[in-house]
């Protein structure tokens, strides 16, 4: 291990969406260290979650493979003991490797869907102090994760503070020697027990009835006239932002000032200089808004995080336009800490486009979804596509024989995706292109060539047909 050789550390929170931070336009000034860190290092702009919910995004974090091939396709199975991951690769370059918080990634049946993950399924991490649901066994100021001997661990103080704190008296028992810490967050996720979403004492009164993202704010009003044409639309609901947003905000914000918190520690320790760190989050929050969960639909609110890398070798990054996949975070951190990046991996390394290297970047990201629907969908930077399936039995099964197309999205006319072009007959090119490119997106990650029903299109003489350029952007 060569003394040059940095500090990784992942600071991960859950549900957190895009636009709860500054530099996504949120206008609260919840995020100012993230927001700092973001100009100072590397903003990833367009950073998507490839299978957003909460077991299977963590599985793809931990191994840059889609969840389809972790084994973990959906809450609850746990992810392959087989797998490369993150703390192998670590481990096997002399690294102290920890995790702290929520894993979530140990089947239900081994751990009861709780706390004590057997050791099997910890992904050779060896520090633990976590537990696999920490929402089931904790709450905002109860915070219990077990150690590597699977006792239990009370930490005091609200769970954000508890959880950073305990990482940060990781950091200054390792800084002598080169470590990889995972600090996994269960805020701004909801608490499931009370159906709410708590911050910390005095914070949900600073946010309630102040600004209103423009999709949560348009959705409960908005009808596009598809549902007199199609007889499987299912209605938009009002959800349960109006309820939910002050508390959300208020978690975001703590989380930004932990976050902060552990950058001030690394500086005062000497180590803000020689630390990579990772900021990201499984997937967003749509309040109920397209569906009767949070997250589990391939939507913007679903799927778009705040990304960003900051320490050695991103300081001068800038903010990255290009279209970013979970899977491609793990590469990119064994890239930057110059160890070998394993070929079961199915992600890129971003490095290139950090350095400003010419380098051919895929057009489109690609999504699995399998909780809510057995879906899958493709977006580019102005298009995305989604189909459903409608076989027995879906949940049972990673993959689908057949699917039929869902939803169209004109993302530059339409960025809050509030009117569906699947049935117009003026977009069946932007269509056609577009299940091409889901097709072959499937094919390169393992997936078996499926049937995809075209949906029945209607005439719509108002709506102009995108030209061919238009139908590949």
């Amino acid at each position: 291990m060569s003394a040059k050789q940095p500090n990784v550390i992942i600071f991960h929170t859950d549900q957190q969406r895009h636009d709860s931070t500054g530099i996504h336009g949120n206008p609260l000034g919840l995020t100012l260290h993230f927001d700092r860190l973001a100009r100072q290092f590397s903003h990833i702009e367009n950073s998507f979650s490839c299978q957003p919910v909460c077991g299977p995004a963590r599985s793809c974090l931990q191994t840059g493979q889609y969840a389809t091939v972790t084994g973990l396709w959906k809450n609850g199975l746990g992810m392959r003991t087989d797998v490369v991951t993150l703390a192998d690769c670590f481990n096997a370059a002399g690294y102290q490797s920890a995790y702290i918080g929520k894993w979530h990634l140990a089947p239900y049946d081994q751990t009861n869907g709780h706390g004590p993950v057997p050791e099997k399924y910890r992904g050779r991490y060896q520090y633990w102090l976590s537990a696999n649901s920490l929402e089931s066994v904790s709450d905002s100021y109860q915070t219990v994760v077990y150690d590597g001997a699977n006792r239990p661990v009370y930490l005091p103080g609200y769970r954000v503070d508890a959880l950073t704190d305990a990482a940060i008296r990781y950091i200054v028992e390792h800084q002598h020697s080169p470590f990889f810490l995972f600090l996994g967050h269960l805020e701004p996720h909801q608490q499931n027990n009370l159906g709410d979403f708590p911050p910390p004492d005095g914070y949900r009164e600073l946010y309630t009835a102040r600004w209103i993202p423009p999709d949560l704010a348009a959705l409960p009003h908005c009808r596009t006239g598809i549902e007199q044409m199609d007889p499987a639309f299912v209605p938009l609901t009002a959800g349960s932002s109006h309820q939910h947003l002050g508390g959300y905000w208020g978690m975001v914000r703590r989380l930004d000032e932990a976050f902060g918190r552990m950058i001030d520690a690394l500086k005062s320790l000497h180590l803000d200089k020689s630390t990579i760190i990772l900021f990201t989050s499984d997937h967003g929050c749509h309040f109920q808004t397209r569906n009767r969960e949070h997250k589990n639909s391939c939507h913007e609110s679903s799927i778009r995080v705040p990304t960003l890398f900051a320490g050695p070798g991103f300081e001068n990054g800038g903010s990255l336009p290009q279209l970013v996949s979970t899977v491609d975070l793990p590469p990119t951190l064994l890239d930057a800490a110059g160890l070998p990046i394993p070929a079961t991996m199915q992600g890129r390394s971003l490095m290139p486009l950090v350095r400003r290297q010419a380098v051919s970047w895929p057009e489109e990201v690609f999504m699995q979804i399998s909780e809510s629907e057995g879906g899958r969908a493709v977006r580019t930077r102005r298009w995305k596509y989604g189909v459903k399936t409608g076989e027995e039995k879906w949940w049972d099964r990673p993959f689908a024989r057949s699917y039929t197309e869902t939803y169209l999205y004109d993302l530059v006319h339409d960025p809050y995706e509030l009117t569906n072009l699947i049935n117009k007959e003026s977009h069946q090119q932007v269509r056609e292109v577009m299940r091409q490119r889901l097709l072959r997106r499937m094919a390169e990650v393992g997936e078996p060539r499926p049937e995809i029903a075209l949906a029945t299109p209607y005439p719509q003489a108002q709506l102009r047909p995108p030209s061919e350029q238009e139908a590949q952007q």
